[in-house]
């Protein structure tokens, strides 16, 4: 049986001016739709990560979920929520950041990590770094160490992976 080759960026929508002018939106939903080329994605982000020797894989709302929460059972791993602050039922610890164009706040469950777990962070892009600096700071304040990031695409004209220094950082597309 062969396997089938993609190329990823065939399956990636840009719409341009979206949310705002001059943003040239990556939409993964054309992907997601695909489940070959999705299953493809997933397992190509476990065979980079997974070296890693990783415990629980922790993604962003909401995007990160649909990388993470697969990219989680490929490894045969926990998932840990990163959520807007209020959207979680239990005890949360929360951490504000800066977004492209405005601020939030982002929360996880203060069990989500056990101190001492070895942490992937998986999420759809990286774009200035802001939400993954978020999340890193989260699971260290839960005492998890992160090992690793993990994304579908990374805009490298925005420079985010600058902070993420010291992080095993993976990319599976490349804009530049």
């Amino acid at each position: 049986m062969s396997k089938t080759i993609y190329n990823f960026k065939d399956y990636i929508r840009v719409i341009p001016d979206f949310p705002q002018p001059g943003i040239r939106f990556k939409d993964i939903t054309t992907l997601l739709k695909d489940g070959g080329a999705y299953r493809a994605v997933i397992e190509e982000m476990r065979a980079a990560v997974e070296h890693l020797n990783i415990d629980v894989v922790a993604g962003p709302e909401a995007r990160g979920f649909v990388v993470g929460a697969p990219l989680a059972i490929a490894l045969g791993v926990g998932f840990a929520p990163i959520r807007k602050s209020g959207k979680l039922p239990g005890a949360t610890i929360t951490a504000n950041y800066d977004l492209e164009y405005g601020k939030d706040q982002l929360a996880m469950h203060t069990d989500a990590i056990t101190p001492g777990q070895r942490v992937l962070i998986a999420d759809d892009l990286l774009a200035t770094g802001g939400t993954i600096a978020t999340s890193i700071n989260l699971i260290k304040q839960l005492g998890g160490e992160v090992v690793g990031a993990a994304f579908l695409i990374e805009l490298a004209y925005l420079t985010g992976r600058t902070k993420l220094e010291g992080i095993d950082v993976f990319s599976l597309m490349t804009y530049e």
